[in-house]
């Protein structure tokens, strides 16, 4: 079986100026990828590619890619990074995960943090979450007033344009899980010690606050989904076929990028090694 990953991602990219509906998508939607171990083996070689291509941007150092990876908690974020980019080396990938901001962070806007780990040209970089934490947990904890999280949206949007048109190319997906999906992910962390370290109490608060939180993200992939910058909503209930729509979509990123070596301003018949 062929896997037609160009229908796969216009089935989960939300288009600019399409209303999407969060609660409407499957988090399953076993009919895009049905088959495990072809969707396995497709990670494991796009995750090569991967690699190769980085390679190619790296040595040619005029662009660069920003992944960005959303979702609620236990969406499988770190997950993520471990399957498609786990034959990258470290030289050219940068993995920024954005926590609590810190005091210093606090003093300044809230895109300064962001914009400091936006990768450098011939880099990858990937945000495990990202600048839409301020408008998802700020607006559903109430941590910035209304007005100032409206404002956001559209500052957003310009930050996103200003990194593209400075050789930045922004791949952003939201890992969408079902409620009981999530249910047991959380209970896994009780019951296995392994799985324990992750536990964090505050999970329980934020699932309280379920509904509210798809109502915040529903409204981000409506509002900060441009030309420039699309959302993609990736099934996440299976990790196996969320890992290849996402090494899938980042390969075909990078091969329509089309890095290149640089030619050497030199010759190799010019020298001799003795």
């Amino acid at each position: 079986m062929t896997i037609e990953w160009a229908a796969i991602d216009d089935a989960i990219r939300i288009d600019a100026g399409v209303k999407s509906k969060l609660g409407q998508r499957d988090a399953v939607s076993k009919e895009l990828l049905p088959d495990r171990e072809e969707a396995e083996a497709s990670t494991a070689a796009y995750a090569k590619a991967i690699d190769d291509l980085q390679d190619r941007l790296y040595a040619e150092g005029t662009r660069s890619l920003l992944v960005v990876l959303q979702g609620i908690d236990t969406s499988g974020k770190d997950g993520t990074v471990r399957g498609v980019f786990n034959r990258c080396g470290p030289l050219g990938v940068r993995v920024t995960a954005f926590g609590r901001p810190t005091d210093i962070e606090l003093a300044h806007d809230y895109l300064w943090r962001v914009h400091q780990a936006a990768p450098r040209r011939g880099h990858i970089g990937v945000f495990n979450r990202s600048h839409y934490e301020d408008v998802l947990v700020a607006k559903v904890r109430n941590l910035a007033p209304r007005e100032v999280i409206e404002q956001r949206y559209e500052q957003i949007n310009a930050f996103e344009k200003h990194l593209v048109e400075n050789g930045t190319v922004i791949l952003k997906f939201m890992l969408h899980i079902s409620k009981d999906e999530q249910r047991e992910r959380l209970q896994a962390r009780l019951d296995e010690p392994d799985k324990q370290w992750k536990f964090n109490a505050g999970d329980l608060e934020d699932r309280a606050l379920w509904d509210d939180y798809q109502r915040a993200y529903e409204t981000v992939l409506n509002r900060c989904s441009t030309e420039h910058a699309p959302w993609r909503v990736v099934p996440s209930d299976k990790k196996w076929r969320r890992n290849a729509i996402v090494a899938a979509i980042v390969h075909r990123t990078l091969e329509a990028m089309n890095p290149l070596y640089p030619k050497p301003a030199w010759k190799a018949s010019d020298f001799k090694i003795v």
